[in-house]
């Protein structure tokens, strides 16, 4: 059996030890300390440089706990109802079910496999229609595409619903030069070990009002007020970002944008060198979105072959891949939740796969990955 390829393995830069060592000579390996704040305003000058100090961040033990903090933040109660993007990683739902509150999914669009600004006000207006005005919009950038935010804020004004931004893959990511995790009035990163830069596990939350992220801080500290003893006034959580954690964040965060660029080549590899077997199709950015491709995603489209087809093949040559997400609205443990669609992410899932895109590729994988699929469509 040949060495396993993974869909997506961490990448380490080389100071990430640096950082870590700093932290264990100077003994801060508590979960706050100078990388924390370090690592916060790392993020901040990356998606926003030159104005850094506009854009506040708090680095959390997870992407789903930014999600959760940011709903919170918004004023998500039992009772209400959240929208969410339907073709996603649980983690963008899961928290509107830690507050008590309903997801209201929506299918996706065909143009970047993300949230349908259509779909979205249909509804919003049907909700309203209901007497249950949504709380919160949350979309999403799959596999690093953009979705379409620019139609997606100009509803979410238009209703006055704040934008909860799922940014959690796609760090590196934008429109016309606007940072995926800058749109929504709070946005949610993640730095699983699978995602583009990593620290073990971790995320952040981004928000444009410093108060919001000075909140998120104090609440993922357990909400312990200024005192001399443990005092609380508010429901806290441990949710906050050790400083070891942060110091890999640190290195990694150094060599981004190299890291995108090796995503980007993982796709630009796929597209050459697999274009001329036509029921393979990958997805293209529309003009002016400029995705990291965290994953390289492609539909099978075939009479005889299926997107189970190829993923069996390249699991007995010991490789990794996966099929696309399941649409939360096809969860069992949503499907009491109201959707609004035309199937467009159910098709997605039937057909879409996850190619191995780790920035740590070598040609001979490479080479591998591309022997295994030629084979199953020859």
């Amino acid at each position: 059996m040949q060495p396993k390829i993974w869909l997506s393995s961490p990448h380490m830069g080389g100071n990430e030890r640096k950082f870590v060592n700093e932290a264990f000579d100077t003994n801060w390996v508590a979960p706050l300390g100078p990388h924390v704040n370090g690592l916060e305003k790392d993020i901040a000058r990356f998606l926003l440089p030159e104005k850094e100090n506009n854009l506040h961040v708090a680095a959390l033990s997870s992407g789903t706990a930014a999600i959760h903090l940011g709903l919170i933040l918004l004023g998500v109660k039992a009772g209400d109802e959240v929208i969410c993007q339907s073709m996603t990683f649980s983690a963008s739902a899961n928290p509107i079910a830690y507050q008590g509150a309903t997801p209201v999914f929506i299918d996706s669009e065909p143009d970047t496999w993300n949230m349908s600004p259509w779909f979205l006000e249909k509804a919003i207006k049907d909700r309203i229609a209901k007497g249950r005005k949504p709380k919160v919009i949350i979309p999403v950038h799959l596999y690093g595409m953009p979705a379409k935010m620019d139609e997606i804020i100009t509803i979410a004004n238009r209703y006055e619903i704040p934008v909860l931004e799922d940014a959690a893959e796609a760090l590196g990511s934008h429109i016309n030069g606007t940072m995926c995790g800058t749109y929504g009035v709070i946005a949610a990163l993640s730095f699983n070990g699978n995602k583009i830069i990593t620290t073990s596990g971790g995320g952040a939350m981004v928000a444009h009002e410093p108060e919001l992220a000075e909140k998120a801080r104090f609440l993922s500290t357990q909400a312990r007020d200024p005192a001399p003893h443990y005092q609380h006034s508010h429901i806290g959580y441990n949710y906050r970002m050790s400083n070891i954690c942060a110091g890999i964040g640190r290195g990694q965060m150094e060599v981004l944008p190299q890291r995108v660029l090796q995503r980007r080549a993982n796709f630009e590899w796929y597209n050459k060198t697999l274009n001329d077997i036509d029921a393979i199709r990958f997805l293209k950015a529309p003009e002016g979105y400029y995705s990291n491709h965290w994953l390289t995603t492609a539909l099978i489209q075939h009479p005889a072959i299926t997107r189970e087809t190829l993923r069996l093949a390249l699991e007995k040559a010991n490789i990794e891949s996966r099929p696309l997400w399941k649409p939360m609205h096809c969860q069992p443990v949503f499907k009491d939740a109201p959707f609004y669609g035309d199937g467009t992410a159910e098709k997605l899932f039937e057909d879409g796969l996850c190619l191995p895109s780790g920035s740590n590729l070598t040609d001979e994988e490479r080479n591998r990955i591309l022997t295994a699929i030629r084979a199953v469509f020859s």
